[in-house]
């Protein structure tokens, strides 16, 4: 009989945070060739996730065959001044050999402080008996500062509570997440100079188009602009073929006009960013839980593709692009929630509603964000040792 090797044991935690879900590593606990970037860390996160997998189950994986359950985050301690850990998050593709790095996940932050803590990497000096932990993360994707408030209860991360969030089951406790100044690295919030671009896309047509630099690269349409109202659900597009390459022509050719790639080409080898998500103004529908949801519930309707598919809910990071559009006048978010000065918008999503703020400030002639803030939640779902067959590599 020919013998194999033993599966290597990995440390890790298996957590929730806001809509997504993810196994978290703390950096010192992976092999020593996957400490740090290159192909053994990706070989083996593609094999903790289960990718890649024609069968697009991930059955042999921890992952769960979306966009939102196919995550994996690096955490370390951080040996930049004033910052506690750092947050490296990679999206892994499903059905294909590929981990993408290019931006963050504003989700599984709100899980991000509490695993620190849990994981000794927190200073104890800072976290109360009772009370709130703020834990100052440095977000390694795309180089911003997030700060996680994280409630902590006899000392220890408060995971329980009667926070609910839309498009997630159960209540937990509140983590109040703020992300930092979210705009790119010069602070270049709208990549074109404009806030509203005429993008051509082929096949498509022309169209007006928000695009924006904050928490992740998203490109903002009309949803009537491409035949669609704003209410529809996740199978009113994914299970349309010719609706999802519509979409991704969309995300191709404005990755090229905001600069991201230099070829539509190239879009197929970055799959995280940017985003398309569709606005409309408020309007009556039913949520994917069944819920009914009042158009004097929201003040504008969003649904959002995330690794080309519509996302269940709304990514974290889309939030904060919301957050910052909504908060400036004449972007297509901000005239769809009614083209008035807001500093907090609440938007429709497919499982029902979310609020998120953002100020926004024009000065020396560009537009900025000092912060936009959202409240999540976020628990540990399971811990201990993750098993990889040692041929990851």
């Amino acid at each position: 009989m020919t013998q194999y090797a033993p599966q290597l044991r990995v440390p890790a935690t298996y957590m929730r945070g806001g809509t997504s879900k993810g196994v978290f590593f703390n950096l010192t606990d992976l092999p020593e060739e996957a400490q740090k970037p290159g192909a053994a860390r990706d070989a083996l996160l593609l094999r903790v996730i289960g990718s890649p997998d024609p069968y697009g189950k991930h059955t042999d994986g921890m992952g769960g065959a979306t966009s939102s359950t196919s995550k994996t985050v690096i955490i370390s301690k951080s040996e930049r001044e004033g910052y506690d850990v750092d947050y490296l998050f990679g999206q892994v593709a499903i059905d294909k050999p590929f981990v993408d790095w290019s931006g963050n996940c504003g989700n599984l932050t709100a899980a991000v402080g509490a695993f620190a803590i849990n994981n000794g990497l927190v200073d104890k000096s800072k976290i109360p008996d009772n009370g709130i932990a703020v834990v100052q993360i440095w977000q390694a994707n795309i180089n911003k500062a997030i700060i996680a408030n994280v409630p902590i209860t006899n000392g220890e991360v408060q995971e329980t509570g009667d926070f609910e969030l839309d498009g997630v089951t159960f209540p937990a406790a509140e983590v109040e997440v703020a992300f930092v100044d979210p705009a790119d690295g010069e602070g270049a919030i709208f990549p074109t100079g404009r806030l509203v671009d005429t993008l051509e896309v082929p096949g498509v047509g022309s169209l007006h188009a928000t695009m924006i630099n904050a928490g992740i690269p998203t490109i903002f349409i009309n949803a009537e602009d491409i035949g669609y109202t704003g209410t529809e659900l996740q199978d009113d597009i994914n299970s349309n073929p010719d609706a999802l390459a519509k979409f991704e022509a969309i995300r191709a050719h404005g990755a090229v006009k905001m600069g991201l790639i230099t070829d539509i080409g190239e879009a197929a080898s970055r799959q995280h960013t940017p985003k398309v998500a569709m606005v409309a103004p408020p309007s009556p529908y039913k949520a994917s839980s069944g819920k009914d949801i009042l158009g004097s519930d929201i003040d504008v309707l969003v649904r959002a593709m995330s690794m080309g598919k519509l996302h269940h809910a709304m990514m974290g990071t889309a939030a904060v692009a919301i957050a910052a559009a909504a908060a400036i006048p004449g972007t297509l978010v901000n005239l769809s929630a009614g083209g008035v000065d807001r500093d907090a918008v609440v938007f429709g999503h497919p499982s029902g509603t979310l609020r998120v703020g953002a100020k926004a400030e024009f000065s020396n002639d560009r537009w900025h964000i000092a912060q936009a803030t959202m409240s999540r939640s976020a628990r540990v779902l399971m811990e201990g040792n993750v098993r990889v067959p040692p041929s990851h590599t």
